[in-house]
C-alpha cells in the first residue's frame, strides 16, 4: 500500500482522499441511530409541507431565509428590512450584501430546477450556481490562483494558513468526478442519503473548486441532495440557521476530517443539525400556517371580497406591492390598492413608501419570520 504523503496545512492537499471514507471511520450504532432520527424529522417536515393547501405560499419565505443566513456565514450581513424591499420592488436601490443574498436565492432556485430536471448532479450544474452567486463567468479555480484558507479574526493566529486545498485543474476535477459519482451512484455507494450529505458537504469545501463562493454553493448543494433523493419536494429545509448558532464547532470539525480523520464526528455534527434544522423548519411553518388561517378568518368576516389566492400572495414574503396581486384574483391595479388600504385598516398591513412606490408590509409575517 503506497503511504498517504504527510498532511501540511500550507500546501495544496492533492492527495485528498477520494470518496468514500473508510466504513470503521464512519459506521457505529450511534451514528445509524442518528441517522434514524434525523430522517424522521425531514420525512415530518415533507409530510406536513404536503398536507398545506399552497406549499409555494411558504417557499419564498423559508428560501429567502436560508439564503439571508447562508450569506451571513460568509460575514455578508443585510437587513431584514433591505432584503424584503428589494424582493418587492425595483423602486429600492440594491446594496452590495442585498445583492448577495439575492444572487443566493436565485442560484438555490436554478440549481434546484437544475436538479429536478436532470435528477443527478453534475460539474456543470454545481459551475452553473457558483455563476450564479457570484456573477462572475469562469469555472474551475485555475493553477495560478493560489488559494489558502485562513484562520478569521485579529488574534495572535488571526491570518495563519488553516488549510490549501487541491491545485490543478485536472486534479479539482478528479476529485470533483468523484464526488458527483458518489452523490449520484446509489449502486456502487451504497448509503443513507443523509450520510451522503454530510459526506459530500465536507469533501465539496476540501476540493475548494471555485476562485470564492465555496461555503453558499456547498450549502446549495447539500439542501439540493435532499431534494434528489426525493427526500423534500422543495428546498425548504433552513440549514444554514443552524450552522451560523454552531459556526466555531462546524469550522473545527471541517479541520478535523482533514487533519484526523474524525468522519464520524462531521457526520453527527451534520446529522444533527438536519434534525433540528427539520424541526425549526416544522415550527415556522406551523406558525406562518397559523398566522394565515387567523389573517383568512379576519378577511372572510371583515372583507369576503377577497379571495384566498389573494391571501396567499400576502404570504409569499413580508412585503406586497399592489401591482403583484393583479390576476390573483384581482384584475387591476387600482382595485388591488384599494384591498390594500382596506386591510391596512384591519392591521393587517402596513403601508411604506419606496421609492415612488406605496407598498405594503404583512407585519405579524415578517416579525415572526424575524424572530430566529
Amino acid at each position: 500500500m503506497t503511504q498517504q504523503p504527510k498532511y501540511d496545512r500550507t500546501q495544496p492537499y492533492n492527495h485528498l482522499p477520494l470518496l468514500p471514507p473508510p466504513d470503521d471511520k464512519v459506521i457505529t450504532i450511534e451514528l445509524l441511530k442518528a441517522v434514524n432520527t434525523a430522517n424522521k424529522a425531514i420525512a415530518e417536515l415533507k409530510g406536513l409541507a404536503k398536507k398545506l393547501p399552497n406549499q409555494s405560499m411558504l417557499i419564498n419565505t423559508i428560501v429567502l431565509r436560508e439564503a439571508k443566513a447562508s450569506t451571513e456565514i460568509e460575514n455578508i450581513f443585510t437587513t431584514d428590512d433591505e432584503l424584503y424591499k428589494a424582493f418587492t420592488t425595483e423602486e429600492v436601490p440594491l446594496k452590495g450584501n442585498t445583492k448577495e443574498v439575492l444572487r443566493y436565492r436565485q442560484a438555490l432556485w436554478r440549481g434546484f430546477n437544475y436538479i429536478k430536471d436532470r435528477k443527478k448532479f453534475d460539474i456543470d450544474g454545481l459551475v452553473d450556481m457558483y455563476r450564479e452567486v457570484k456573477q462572475l463567468n469562469d469555472g474551475i479555480r485555475p493553477p495560478q490562483t493560489e488559494t489558502v484558507i485562513k484562520k478569521r479574526g485579529s488574534g495572535l493566529l488571526g491570518g495563519s494558513v488553516v488549510y490549501t486545498p487541491p491545485r490543478g485543474v485536472a486534479i479539482i476535477e478528479k476529485k470533483l468526478s468523484n464526488l458527483i459519482a458518489y452523490i449520484n451512484d446509489d449502486n456502487t455507494y451504497d448509503y443513507d442519503p443523509l450520510i451522503k450529505l454530510a459526506v459530500a458537504h465536507y469533501q465539496f469545501e476540501a476540493i475548494h473548486p471555485f476562485r470564492d463562493g465555496n461555503g453558499r454553493v456547498g450549502r446549495i448543494m447539500s439542501i439540493l441532495l435532499l431534494n434528489q433523493k426525493q427526500l423534500l419536494d422543495f428546498p425548504i429545509l433552513y440549514l444554514s440557521a443552524y450552522i451560523i448558532a454552531h459556526k466555531d464547532k462546524y469550522y473545527e470539525l471541517l479541520n478535523k476530517v482533514t487533519t484526523l480523520n474524525w468522519w464520524r464526528e462531521w457526520i453527527l455534527f451534520m446529522l444533527s443539525a438536519l434534525e433540528e434544522t427539520a424541526y425549526y423548519t416544522i415550527k415556522k411553518i406551523n406558525e406562518i400556517d397559523q398566522l394565515f388561517n387567523n389573517t383568512s378568518l379576519l378577511l372572510n368576516e371583515k372583507l369576503p371580497h377577497i379571495r384566498k389566492e389573494t391571501i396567499e400572495q400576502l404570504f409569499e414574503q413580508p412585503y406586497i406591492a399592489p401591482k403583484a396581486l393583479v390576476g390573483k384574483g384581482i384584475k387591476s391595479v387600482n382595485t388591488a390598492k384599494k384591498y390594500c388600504q382596506q386591510m391596512e385598516n384591519l392591521g393587517i398591513l402596513i403601508s411604506e413608501k419606496a421609492g415612488k412606490q406605496v407598498i405594503y408590509l404583512n407585519i405579524d409575517l415578517f416579525n415572526l419570520l424575524a424572530d430566529t
